[in-house]
């Protein structure tokens, strides 16, 4: 590994434009960083494209790196982290929560003799069950897919009734409005 003084001049050099000097960083310090993005986002392809991304950002972001305020490492070590954290969210994201019988939640969306209108229909009610909170989007599933009463959603998620009442309130009211725009 390089010492701090090396990856210092290798940031400045890509805040400057250097590829050269971004090719430098790559060699010293992506096995450090991948073996960082590996340990929170546990597939391996997934690691790579983060990889690649994480230094993708030191280059937009190198002009901008100011020695005083740290060490170089960890400030590169906090790049890879937050977009493997962010990827891992992404991820959750886009697949949404398994339930409990390990099947998607937007397989409980789609019946497959549905015909394509009502598939367009599933294709925005996707769309805008994405958009909220983790939590609220399972609780959401659970409840109108699963047929869960408040009483067992508030067992589930460790809450108040009160809270996932409220939950449901705000997740609906969200679906609702998007809904609208989508239409």
């Amino acid at each position: 590994m390089a010492d701090d003084a090396a990856l210092r001049r290798l940031i400045a050099g890509i805040g400057r434009g250097e590829a050269d000097s971004l090719a430098a960083l790559y060699d010293l310090t992506s096995p450090k960083l991948y073996g960082l993005i590996l340990r929170i986002q546990r597939d391996r392809a997934l690691a790579e494209d983060v990889l690649q991304d994480v230094y993708m950002r030191i280059w937009q972001a190198a002009g901008g790196y100011r020695p005083e305020a740290g060490r170089p490492m960890p400030w590169l070590a906090t790049i890879a982290r937050n977009r493997a954290i962010d990827s891992v969210r992404r991820k959750i994201e886009v697949q949404g929560p398994e339930l409990d019988s390990g099947e998607d939640w937007v397989a409980r969306l789609i019946d497959p003799h549905d015909g394509a209108a009502a598939f367009l229909d599933r294709d925005a009610l996707v769309a805008c069950l994405g958009r909220l909170e983790p939590l609220h989007r399972e609780c959401v599933v659970r409840a109108y897919c699963e047929g869960r009463s408040r009483e067992e959603l508030a067992l589930r998620f460790d809450r108040p009734v009160n809270t996932i009442k409220t939950w449901l309130h705000r997740a609906l009211s969200a679906l609702k409005t998007c809904l609208e725009t989508a239409s």
